[in-house]
């Protein structure tokens, strides 16, 4: 008897009828093929943008970015106005900041929400209007929050009793008022499917709901300091609404309580929302996402005999994620015989420095064959950069056309969210321009770097 051939492909990997095949969940709605199979992304050639700024090269598709945020903004204003309440959505900025993506995102009605002093003067250099910012952060240094103040930022998420102190300091020098928010953390993560562990507390982010009433009563006799109400965010990638309602009931018995000291006018339940990085992610509809969470929240404070505040929440990946797609050149190509398998390395001229969150913490990506389309049966391969690290991995688990060669562009989509603002400079590999694309149009919205840039910053090198 024969025994079966076992696969290094992971169960969830189903080998394509069609290796050249978009999946319209994990690209931009714009990406498709034209007749000799090369791919167009927001009505741009992807041989013509190599052709004008090289490899690596990441893409942005403005009208998916634009589309996305003001659906994610509609979503939520109309769900909250069904319950009786309003709902204001914040870019999260961490995703991707550069001041493009501000004037995009503020100009389809959505404010910002910054981490740093770095990105609040980013956004603050795209022109946005400072009372339409949040600023959050777990440190928050008093240089960054004196600056937060005095560029008028609406509003300041406090994380510590330290940062409560730190602004009763300067907005007692300056005689600013200034809105703040308390993060607190519900013990709700909703990484996992464990919604109920109260172990997750274990992180930096946010003081626990028990000790949030003193931290909120010291807000209130600060003069100066005007206490809007609770954030908490549960976690990143969430597919459904069930963390959220856990969350929320538990942040709503501590917004009841904090009602019996003055008004608790806001709630900003955070982010999250998850995306297709692969055809097995299935993530919820915006719209049903919206009205699911907004509905647990009308549903505690109902029980509660309370009113539903007004709601905020900071979408950062499923806004910009998808609307992203990372352009490289195929170079060195290797089959490596595995136990009853074989898998295809396929080495690419980017990698970690430009995608570390596969080396960070495993993160499946798509991958496609982008300057033609490919012929052959599917291979599966492992696609790598040229780093100098064996957990350099671009794309973990694809299949490819079976003649992929040295030269071909690939495409790797979902490339939008967290990959820019991580990269880095490992083994001196310069960061690549990130170029919009938008009906037909191309430009630079971000400078890569070159050599030069790189030795510039060695003080060692005579001038």
């Amino acid at each position: 008897m024969q025994s079966a051939v076992s696969s290094p492909a992971p169960s969830w990997l189903v080998v394509p009828d069609d290796p050249n095949d978009l999946v319209r969940s994990v690209w931009p709605a714009s990406a498709r093929r034209d007749a000799d199979g090369e791919l167009i992304v927001g009505g741009v050639r992807v041989g013509d943008l190599v052709r004008a700024h090289g490899t690596p090269l990441q893409v942005i598709d403005e009208g998916e970015v634009r589309g996305r945020a003001s659906a994610i903004r509609a979503a939520f204003e109309a769900a909250a106005a069904a319950h009786g309440t309003s709902a204001r959505v914040y870019y999260a900025g961490k995703a991707l900041l550069n001041t493009s993506i501000v004037r995009w995102v503020m100009s389809e009605g959505l404010s910002v929400d910054v981490c740093t002093g770095g990105e609040l003067e980013v956004a603050l250099a795209a022109g946005a209007d400072a009372g339409l910012l949040g600023f959050h952060g777990n440190n928050k240094s008093v240089a960054e929050l004196e600056r937060a103040v005095d560029a008028g930022v609406g509003t300041i998420v406090v994380d510590s009793a330290i940062e409560i102190e730190r602004l009763a300091v300067i907005v007692g020098r300056t005689h600013a008022r200034q809105r703040v928010m308390l993060r607190v953390n519900s013990g709700v993560h909703a990484e996992t499917h464990d919604f109920l562990a109260t172990a997750h507390e274990d992180q930096k982010f946010g003081t626990p709901l028990d000790a949030a009433p003193a931290l909120v009563a010291r807000i209130r006799e600060i003069d100066g300091l005007e206490f809007t109400g609770l954030h908490c965010h549960i976690g990143s990638q969430i597919f459904g609404v069930a963390g959220f309602r856990e969350s929320a009931a538990r942040v709503l018995d501590l917004h009841e309580a904090l009602l019996e000291g003055g008004d608790v006018p806001q709630l900003n339940l955070g982010g999250g929302f998850g995306i297709a990085y692969t055809r097995a992610d299935t993530p919820e509809p915006i719209e049903r996402l919206a009205e699911g969470i907004v509905s647990a929240v009308a549903d505690g404070c109902r029980a509660r005999g309370i009113r539903v505040p007004a709601l905020s929440f900071e979408p950062g990946r499923s806004i910009v994620g998808n609307a992203g797609v990372t352009l490289y050149e195929v170079g060195t190509i290797k089959d490596v015989a595995l136990e009853n398998a074989s898998r295809r390395y396929v080495s690419v001229d980017g990698g970690m420095s430009d995608n570390a969150r596969p080396a960070l913490y495993g993160a499946q990506y798509s991958a496609r064959l982008a300057s033609r389309a490919g012929l052959g049966d599917p291979v599966l391969v492992r696609v790598v950069g040229k780093h100098c690290e064996s957990g350099d991995i671009v794309v973990d688990h694809e299949y490819l056309p079976g003649d992929v060669i040295e030269g071909d562009l690939l495409a790797v989509a979902a490339t939008g969210a967290y990959c820019a603002p991580l990269s880095s400079n490992y083994n001196h590999v310069p960061r690549p321009p990130i170029v919009a694309v938008d009906g037909g149009r191309a430009r630079i919205i971000v400078h890569g770097e070159n050599l030069d840039d790189l030795l510039r910053r060695d003080a060692g090198i005579e001038r």
